[in-house]
């Protein structure tokens, strides 16, 4: 997941790109509104996932940022600002702010809220395109080398081989093939999956990657991010 940092205090910046790198983000730090904006053009490559604004900028307010990344591009904003009073919330986010966050704030939440946007965004989309993966239509078939999912019939085939899921083996496979590349926290994965909390259900977790590269026949199609969770690498063929 690429994520556009606008904040124009570097120890601040430095602290928290560190913190998202290590959750498996990718950070592009930018520290004016413009740098922002001129980092968000089409021509300077690959598109972010995710834009978190701060609004004390030095050279414009980060309202009007906000509203500037709205006329060019749909990506989903949250602002991240000390300004907790209610009137600031409501008019950032009718600006177009899809999240509004208030410093000093938890990481966890933080991270939280990344991952929400951008799943909300996904879902809102005609359809989603991972990194190697088909843009499809939403419900439909999604297709990773090999592999084809059906969610509308949670059917899986591998070379137009069915292959036999359990139910909470699909739900794991379907959630990391939203996003081909990106990392999925394991604390994410349980709570999405599982729909409980992290402790005590790792090993459910590893147990369940286990039995998906072995029924896939695909070991790599799952890798392990140390310390991080998983991701999913499309194959190549």
């Amino acid at each position: 997941m690429r994520l556009l940092l606008v904040e124009d205090d570097h120890r601040v910046a430095a602290a928290l790109s560190a913190v998202l790198a290590k959750h498996g983000l990718q950070v592009t730090h930018a520290r004016s509104g413009e740098e922002a904006l001129h980092a968000l053009l089409p021509d300077h490559g690959p598109a972010y996932d995710v834009v978190l604004l701060d609004l004390g900028l030095p050279d414009q307010d980060g309202f009007e940022v906000c509203s500037r990344i709205r006329l060019r591009t749909a990506i989903p904003v949250i602002m991240v600002t000390a300004r907790a009073d209610v009137r600031s919330r409501i008019h950032g986010l009718n600006l177009g702010a899809d999240d509004y966050v208030v410093k000093p704030y938890d990481t966890g939440e933080l991270l939280a809220r990344i991952h929400a946007v951008c799943r909300r965004k996904a879902q809102e989309g005609p359809g989603a395109e991972g990194e190697g993966g088909e843009a499809v239509a939403d419900g439909g078939p999604i297709r990773l080398g090999p592999v084809c999912l059906e969610p509308a019939t949670r059917k899986v085939t591998v070379d137009e081989e069915p292959v036999a899921l359990t139910r909470k083996e699909f739900d794991l496979l379907a959630l990391l093939a939203q996003r081909p590349g990106v990392v999925f926290r394991r604390e994410q994965i349980i709570s999405e999956v599982w729909r409980t909390s992290w402790e005590g259900t790792g090993r459910t977790l590893e147990v369940h990657v286990a039995s998906l590269r072995s029924k896939l026949r695909l070991p790599s199609l799952i890798e392990t991010v140390r310390g991080v969770g998983y991701r999913l690498v499309v194959p190549s063929s």
